[in-house]
């Protein structure tokens, strides 16, 4: 039997997440293409300046259904007719609403590009918003909110944010709206909320994949540079203000038989300098099943299955007046609600007193840094990110700058920035459980006055 010789391994080479070209197309629309061989299913993300914070009074809710609406029919197609013709592209589209504005994905294979971009156009020229279909989907939504408030996890995101914002914000409020505000939603609300804030002027399409034998520029021009619009500015950006006084809320869910614990409070942003820092040191309290948190509360105590810290842009502006959501969450069983959060307070209070080590630091940049080009395999991942940094204003070198700074940030910055992170006198606790089996051993602890709400 004649074997083959055992592969050797090629020279590493030196990696960098991609740099887009930019351009703009006649009628305003901003551009940023990547050319990325081997990439046959293209991305495509058009980013929509629809943002929460100009949804009507009273109709939170109308972006989001505006967004499902788009490819429900247009002045050319039926919804049917619509979604048979994407069918048979073999592409997805996919759009949902949120801070910054409306988000369009489409997926499709390079070589049906011209006709999916063709009725991607057609979605954002022309959508007919017809009032059968806006009236279903209105319905799915109503359908959804009992699901959502039934989940342990999204009721305490709801809570957090009603706590931390005031109430006259849009962040203090459900993204896809309530009940009451959905219902009001009709197709005129909708196609109001379109002919104001959506237009090629005040929108980026991002194009990620395998041009070959492709003229995008002209196939751009013919498709999305047909769509036209007025050149309004785009809205200026809400200052994000919140209150993280240190106290907790328990949304009370007799007989529960777990808490769903969410600690939270708002942060730099990925505009601020320390953010590196923080991805790093948050990475090291709670973003892998070797940190902190995990070892003590799953490992030690087996109070969780999991617990997890994180840092979430909630609205990013080139002026410094964004912020990120800070986090830690997880689920315990109802009867160690109170030991489990005196051991996280405990984790931070040693976190702070004796700092990360240096191995902790190095097994973050390696899970951050080392497995990048494995992230980013796809042409939708690479269009994503693209995406995120200009809904969040920032340069398009900014993702390939941030991993230099991640491998370049030491243990002593990592510390110092999640310490500052989560000042256990200035974070807020959501507690969803059995209020009259946690609610006093919560209270023991001190770590701030308690209220409950159904």
């Amino acid at each position: 039997m004649t074997f083959h010789p055992q592969p050797e391994p090629g020279e590493a080479r030196p990696w960098a997440f991609p740099a887009p070209e930019r351009g703009t197309l006649p009628n305003g629309l901003t551009l940023l293409t990547k050319h990325r061989p081997g990439q046959q299913v293209v991305a495509v993300e058009v980013l929509l300046a629809a943002p929460l914070e100009a949804e009507p009074q009273g109709l939170d809710g109308v972006a989001t259904i505006m967004a499902r609406a788009l490819s429900e029919g247009t002045d050319e197609h039926t919804a049917e007719e619509f979604a048979a013709e994407l069918e048979r592209c073999g592409a997805t589209l996919d759009a949902h609403a949120d801070h910054p504005g409306v988000r369009v994905s489409l997926e499709v294979p390079a070589s049906r590009l011209d006709k999916a971009l063709g009725l991607l156009a057609e979605a954002l020229r022309a959508p007919a918003f017809p009032e059968d279909e806006v009236k279903r989907l209105v319905a799915n939504r109503l359908d959804e909110i009992p699901h959502e408030l039934a989940n342990p996890a999204r009721r305490a995101a709801m809570a957090l944010s009603k706590e931390l914002f005031p109430a006259e914000s849009r962040f203090s409020r459900p993204r896809q709206g309530t009940e009451d505000t959905v219902r009001g939603i009709d197709a005129k609300a909708v196609k109001s909320f379109y002919d104001a804030h959506v237009r090629p002027a005040t929108s980026t399409v991002v194009v990620v994949g395998d041009f070959t034998g492709i003229d995008l520029p002209a196939l751009l021009d013919s498709t999305l540079g047909r769509w036209t619009g007025t050149r309004a500015e785009p809205r200026p950006r809400p200052v994000v203000s919140a209150d993280d006084t240190a106290r907790v809320v328990i949304v009370d869910r007799p007989g529960a038989v777990q808490t769903q614990v969410l600690i939270g409070r708002t942060g730099p942003d990925r505009q601020d300098p320390v953010w590196a820092a923080q991805v790093l040191g948050v990475y090291c309290l709670g973003g892998t099943l070797t940190s902190r948190l995990d070892r003590v509360l799953r490992e030690e105590k087996g109070y969780t299955y999991g617990v997890r810290s994180f840092a979430q842009v909630l609205l990013s502006s080139a002026d410094g007046t964004g912020a990120a959501l800070l986090a830690i969450s997880g689920s315990v069983a109802t009867e160690v609600t109170g030991p489990a959060l005196a051991d996280t307070w405990q984790v931070i209070r040693t976190l702070a007193a004796d700092g990360l080590t240096d191995e902790e630091r190095d097994v973050a940049v390696q899970n951050l840094v080392g497995v990048a080009p494995l992230r980013y395999e796809t042409a939708a991942a690479v269009a994503d990110t693209l995406a995120d940094q200009v809904e969040q204003q920032l340069p398009d070198d900014f993702q390939a700058g941030l991993y230099v700074r991640l491998a370049e940030t030491g243990t002593v910055e990592a510390t110092a920035a999640v310490v500052n992170a989560f000042p256990l006198d200035r974070v807020v606790t959501v507690l969803v459980g059995d209020a009259a089996k946690i609610a006093d051993p919560v209270r023991e602890l001190g770590i701030g006055p308690v209220t409950i709400i159904t």
